[in-house]
């Protein structure tokens, strides 16, 4: 079964493990696998997919080891067996990095009984029953239960198997727990009582989840230490969403995880297909050199669960191949280790495959380019689950026009807004930053003053990193404008109207104004700014005879200022970002598109001429440059899953040399083979004759 021969293992068992752990298997069993998984089917699909390491179920709510820790449930199939230990044994035979996989949301009856301080009670009082098995109860993630039952089976899992990391799943909670030790601790802690709703504007919900983030980074911490105790080269590592840099102190993060985990598994609702990507972006807005890896599931991830199902193949490569062109290692998971449905094997064993062929040149590349969406951890971190996604539709809506302009761009946290960060940049976008400190303000306005460009939107900096309003733009100096009325809406039948020529009206011939936006803030603009776009005054939707507007277009919609530094800003005083996502209106997305190219004052560094929805990825060392190229273009781009591949024709790439550097040579790594190139002006143009799923153009200097 386990015909391994006989591997290098000197990167085994190292305090840096985990930077040669780059493609990954986790196997979630259910309890009767014990019983009915076959290892060494599970040893071959090691094998087929390339995968180098491993996350296996271990324990928490159900124990596949003959666990010793009081309460603890083992698998009622267990008998005599140890089927985690078989696959740690198998995974290490192959010269594989090995995780333990717990989960501690849940507990059953005995465990209950022993200890109902550890159940989750609800707003009314009453403890919490797991709302998809109600034969168990919801644990209380602030308790005892993980401060003092967990560890010991942290401790019992190091001890006794040969692991690198454990890895917690449905650690963190699920909402505002009522139980009397949270509400004494809360009270304690805060002098508040706990939160009876989400409301952004009750001091208590926003004292409780900085409470919860200071409890949750405790947990991480102790957690790691015990397994420190035992092997000093082991880690716990937390699961995290796309957003959970915001749930957590940074400097915990720091310190204590040397890599992120993104439980983002895969499209549900309608959602395009590059959002995969944006996970990476997002992790390194913060931790710009940390490993990040993607976790992709192989069935459906809509609300109905089908968690023991297979979606199609060209879905989970879709997913998959977009964190890889974004710099996410790739890390499938499979529910149930029985395997009935084969059909996801050869595709995750493909991207896989090619995720393992461009790690050597892709692997010694830093992530590059000339734009960045400023990540507004600030103003996320005071959202529930409910609320976030909302919040963050400006922020989705920009992301989307610049993957429609073919424009290159990175994400910065404003966390981590240190010179040296935003100086990687040359424009930075506020799609809608809120929240942000006087001490972030003061960090933008410092980056315009040495050459920088910013565009912002909307409610951009109109409330301080507490949430407080402030009644005014606090970068309106910066971008030559005070505000004359706060936002108002939503409003229907909204225009906004070209005033003049300027770069940023390109594009709209034929138009004297298109559709704006349903929540806008009024503005007085300075007299060295420009006002390429005017509101339109209200007029009525209804009657259809009385839509005309009344009033000649006034007030500034789009403000522009070009600064003595060389840097230029551009102020949208609407919520382009959110409407664009929630309605797809091309104008929309040209206006931030130009917006973007008029502040970044220069021709862009790679340029693309072809028919195809493309995500872009630019990489760059000493040595040379890569343009990773990923195909969207599909009919089911914005909503999965995807049926079969479409690839695209012929792409002509142009991209600036970097000064004092001279072609060498110039590459096609996925078909493998150089690439038609023509030079001019200082730029290369690559032909590349199609693309499936990936393309990377390498370009390696003399």
């Amino acid at each position: 079964m386990l015909d391994a021969k006989a591997q290098a293992n000197d990167h085994l068992r190292t305090h840096d493990w985990y930077r040669s752990a780059t493609r990954w298997t986790q196997l979630t069993l259910a309890e009767d696998d014990p019983v009915k998984y076959d290892l060494a089917q599970w040893i071959d699909i090691f094998k087929r997919t390339r995968s180098n390491a491993t996350c296996i179920s271990a324990g928490g709510y159900v124990a596949y080891y003959p666990s010793k820790v009081p309460l603890h449930h083992v698998s009622k199939f267990i008998g005599d067996s140890d089927p985690f230990g078989d696959l740690v044994t198998g995974a290490r035979q192959l010269g594989m990095h090995v995780m333990a996989r717990v989960d501690p949301h849940a507990i059953h009856q005995d465990a209950a009984d022993a200890h109902p301080e550890w159940i989750a009670v609800d707003k009314e009082g009453n403890k919490r029953r797991h709302w998809a098995f109600p034969d168990v109860w919801v644990t209380c993630a602030y308790s005892d239960y993980n401060f003092k039952f967990m560890p010991e089976i942290v401790r019992e899992l190091t001890a006794n198997y040969d692991i690198d990391a454990i890895f917690a799943n449905r650690w963190q909670g699920h909402g505002v727990c009522y139980c009397q030790s949270c509400k004494t601790n809360f009270r304690t802690a805060t002098g508040h009582e706990l939160p009876m709703d989400e409301s952004l504007e009750n001091p208590a919900w926003l004292a409780w989840t900085g409470w919860r983030r200071s409890l949750l980074s405790r947990l991480v911490v102790e957690w790691d230490a015990v397994m420190k105790s035992v092997k000093p080269h082991t880690s716990f590592i937390p699961n995290m969403g796309s957003v959970s840099l915001t749930e957590f102190d940074l400097d915990i993060i720091e310190k204590y995880c040397p890599f992120l985990c993104v439980d983002d598994q895969g499209r549900k609702g309608v959602e395009p297909v590059w959002m995969s990507g944006r996970n990476g972006k997002r992790m390194r807005a913060t931790f710009r050199d940390r490993p990040a890896i993607l976790i992709t599931s192989i069935g459906p991830e809509e609300e109905y669960r089908w968690k023991d199902s297979v979606t199609t193949g060209p879905e989970i490569q879709a997913w998959i191949d977009g964190g890889t062109t974004q710099g996410l290692l790739p890390w499938f998971t499979k529910f149930n280790g029985v395997v009935p449905d084969t059909r996801w094997i050869q595709p995750v064993a493909d991207s896989f495959g090619m995720h393992a062929d461009l790690e050597p040149v892709l692997s010694t590349m830093t992530p590059t380019a000339e734009i960045a969406i400023l990540d507004p951890a600030t103003t996320l971190r005071h959202h529930g689950q409910d609320t976030r996604r909302v919040a963050e539709a400006d922020d989705l809506g920009f992301y989307m026009a610049l993957v429609e302009a073919r424009l290159p761009f990175e994400m910065v946290s404003d966390q981590a807004m240190a010179p040296a960060m935003l100086d990687r940049f040359k424009v930075i976008i506020l799609a809608n930053s809120t929240c942000l400190s006087d001490e972030q303000v003061q960090a933008l306005e410092a980056y315009v003053a040495r050459g920088g460009s910013i565009v912002a939107a909307h409610e951009s900096s109109t409330r301080t990193e507490a949430n407080k309003p402030r009644n005014a733009i606090a970068l309106g100096d910066l971008l030559g404008v005070t505000m004359a009325k706060a936002a108002r809406g939503p409003i229907k039948n909204t225009y906004v109207a070209i005033n003049g020529s300027h770069p940023i009206s390109d594009g709209f011939e034929g138009a004297n104004r298109i559709i704006g936006g349903t929540r806008l803030l009024a503005v007085d603009a300075a007299a060295d700014t420009s006002k390429p776009f005017l509101y339109v005054p209200d007029f009525p939707d209804l009657p259809m005879e009385e839509v005309y507007p009344r009033e000649d277009p006034k007030g500034a919609a789009v403000v522009t200022r070009e600064h003595a530094s060389g840097g230029r800003t551009v102020y949208i005083p609407w919520n382009i970002g959110g409407i664009l996502w929630e309605v797809m209106a091309a104008d929309h997305s040209r206006l931030i598109a130009n917006s973007v190219r008029w502040a970044l004052n220069k021709r862009p560094d790679i340029e693309i001429t072809g028919l195809a929805a493309l995500d872009l990825a630019v990489r760059e060392n000493h040595a040379g440059l890569a343009v990773v190229l990923n195909n969207l273009s599909n009919p089911m781009m914005m909503k999965g899953p995807i049926r079969e591949i479409y690839p695209v024709g012929r792409q002509d790439v142009s991209i600036a040399i970097p000064t004092g550097k001279t072609l060498g040579k110039a590459e096609l790594l996925v078909a493998g083979r150089e690439a038609e190139i023509t030079l001019a002006d200082g730029r290369v143009t690559v032909v590349v004759p199609s693309i499936t799923t990936l393309e990377v153009i390498h370009l390696t200097w003399a």
